[in-house]
């Protein structure tokens, strides 16, 4: 353990150094070149130590990203030109792959943005964000829109589709409609209720299903799982992986502030994780990972 972190525990004054923290993000954020994804093989490794992941960064965002290993580098900049940069296409061609492969789950899930999902940390996932009750019960109790209920009585009823027939299907086909169905799938992606199955490319659609159905021997271990374990869990590997965070950030990825509160308790008691601490450079009090916690050691 670097002498630095032990200072901190010690000085309630002291500050951790920032370029240390970043240091270790740069291993576990894949920012090096030696550690650069560059296939789907080693995109599920990253997916698998980390346990969560943006497609893409996002200010909103404190979680390990894909593309940002793609890339293997700090702070990559976003390309002008997108659809040319072999970067960002290879970070949306392994968006299309992995999930359709059934190696990661993935959907709008964390504040509503695209991300990744390890299939050892799904059920503390599911537990936390997907649904309590039978859709239709939800429906009744006021808690899902009017075309969430479309969307979901159509892949009921029907299987697995694709966007364009389960626009038709949910009578959310007209141009007019778009927002709606958009809102509705970003709902549903975020309780869990639905997600992508398969891309297909000519022409290019997805095809959706829904989760329990298609994943249901992993969606079973969640349903025995407590709530306040899955939340401890769920802390426990986000903050392993962003090496630092603000409890705001874990509030959000756990989408409780109280369940954050109660999980930092837990990890401090642990030992696996200090909070308040404060870091050079950056003002307001901190959650830092020892660095003795990482996944699997």
């Amino acid at each position: 353990m670097p002498a630095n972190f032990h200072a901190a525990r010690h000085a309630t004054v002291a500050a951790i150094p920032l370029e240390a923290l970043e240091a270790r993000r740069d291993r576990s954020f894949r920012r090096l070149p030696a550690l650069q994804v560059r296939s789907a093989r080693r995109a599920l490794g990253f997916i698998e130590e980390v346990g969560l992941a943006s497609l893409f960064a996002a200010r909103s965002l404190n979680l390990p990203c894909l593309w940002v290993a793609v890339c293997g580098r700090r702070d990559p900049r976003f390309p002008q030109h997108s659809h040319h940069d072999s970067e960002v296409g290879l970070a949306w061609e392994l968006k299309d792959q992995l999930p359709a492969a059934g190696k990661v789950f993935y959907g709008k899930l964390i504040r509503k943005k695209p991300t990744f999902v390890a299939w050892d940390i799904f059920p503390a996932v599911y537990r936390l964000f997907g649904p309590e009750q039978d859709y239709l019960r939800a429906y009744r109790d006021g808690l899902l829109s009017a075309a969430a209920k479309a969307v979901l009585d159509s892949l009921d009823r029907d299987g697995p589709q694709d966007t364009f027939a389960l626009k038709l299907a949910s009578n959310l086909a007209r141009p007019r409609q778009r927002r709606v169905f958009d809102a509705a799938m970003a709902e549903l992606q975020q309780r869990l209720y639905v997600s992508m199955r398969e891309v297909r490319y000519d022409p290019f659609t997805y095809v959706w299903d829904l989760v329990a159905r298609r994943y249901g021997e992993r969606v079973a271990p969640a349903r025995r799982l407590g709530l306040e374990a899955a939340a401890v869990a769920l802390a426990r590997r986000y903050l392993q992986a962003v090496v630092y965070a603000s409890f705001n950030d874990l509030a959000g990825v756990l989408a409780s502030r109280q369940l954050a509160t109660r999980a930092v308790a837990s990890l401090q008691h642990e030992g696996v994780v200090r909070s308040d601490c404060r870091i050079e450079g950056l003002g307001g009090k901190w959650l830092v990972a020892s660095p003795t916690s990482r996944h699997g050691s």
